[in-house]
């Protein structure tokens, strides 16, 4: 072989292995964290968590509860996040990006914890294909209001919206879906805080078996009434302050902040939906309602006769959110960051 030919031959192997090393940190497998089942009654399942907020750090609480359900009832957890197209950091303010939302085709259950999202066609069929499948859905906070169609208003996945005033779609995916849009504050922001109890006559669902003292420094959300057959779980009283030894405001009347419904699709298959309005990033820091969202996914699922009287819900790992607020979220990490050690 000529020596010219060896050298273009070396040249061509280098250039391929840089351009190797230089795509390792791209792979798809990087845009997102799984969490595989342990032993539990949850093994054989598939739970993907959909976060893309940018105020109440989903982007930590969910990979939280993602392990929780992983490592102690056995299910097996995908967590996508909303990724900075430039580097590919987690950064929630990148409000038309979350990779991996073919993952749902396989899911079991989504975990829905969004605000105000436009995404590309492409993906938003995704999330339409799975809520129209007749499969469960849990909803977290602004998932109420997920999506806001501002520069493509001729998409054809507009309506779905959170402030649709079409009267055949009014209140968009967060009304239709899951029982209600965004309305107001009700409690003051960061000002009153939020104890929860169960509502009269739900003392003796699965849902609520085990769960006592919730408590989160999230504020109550107003609601105008809930859409469908909802029926509220968890009733919000606002306290004064923002500590659970707080007195009430006995000013403001109790308010669900969460509740469970059914939803039918264009499958025709009802789907079991549950939604709470609680999710402030230290919200999860209550026993109760992380008990409260596992049990959750467990009734979802059709599990309920699997809910022990006092599901583990500790965390796996050490979870201190940074605070809340807009795009304050930490900066420069990834999702390969919120793996198990």
């Amino acid at each position: 072989m000529r020596k010219s030919q060896q050298l273009q031959r070396l040249f061509a192997s280098m250039t391929l292995a840089s351009a190797c090393l230089v795509a390792l940190p791209l792979r798809a497998d990087d845009k997102w964290v799984v969490y595989e089942g342990k032993e539990g009654p949850g093994k054989g399942k598939h739970i993907v968590f959909v976060t893309g907020d940018e105020e109440y750090r989903s982007e930590e609480s969910m990979p939280a509860l993602a392990k929780i359900l992983a490592v102690h009832h056995g299910f097996t957890c995908t967590v996508l996040f909303a990724i900075d197209k430039s580097d590919g950091t987690i950064n929630p303010c990148q409000i038309d990006h979350i990779p991996g939302l073919e993952k749902l085709e396989s899911a079991d259950l989504m975990v829905m914890f969004l605000r105000f999202r436009e995404l590309p066609d492409e993906d938003m069929k995704r999330i339409l294909d799975y809520t129209n499948s007749g499969r469960p859905i849990v909803a977290l906070r602004t998932s109420t209001h997920p999506f806001f169609y501002q520069k493509r208003k001729d998409s054809p996945y507009a309506k779905y919206t959170w402030n649709n005033p079409d009267p055949d779609f009014k209140g968009g995916y967060g009304r239709q879906v899951l029982g209600e849009t965004w309305v107001a504050h009700y409690g003051v922001h960061n000002k009153e805080s939020t104890r929860g109890l169960i509502a009269p006559g739900m003392e003796n669902h699965p849902i609520v078996r085990g769960v006592k003292d919730i408590w989160g420094p999230s504020d109550v959300y107003q609601l105008t009434t809930l859409h469908g057959d909802c029926q509220p779980v968890i009733l919000g009283q606002v306290l004064q302050g923002m500590e659970p030894g707080d007195a009430p405001n006995p000013d403001k009347k109790l308010y669900p902040v969460a509740w469970i419904k059914t939803f039918t699709g264009t499958s025709g298959k009802p789907s079991r939906i549950f939604t709470t309005t609680m999710g402030h990033g230290d919200d999860l820091k209550s026993e109760g309602l992380r008990r409260l969202l596992v049990n959750a996914c467990f009734w979802g699922l059709g599990m309920e006769d699997r809910i022990p009287a006092a599901a583990k819900v500790d965390f796996v790992t050490p979870y201190d959110p940074v605070p809340i607020g807009y795009c304050k979220h930490r900066k420069g990490v990834k999702p390969a960051d919120h793996k198990l050690p």
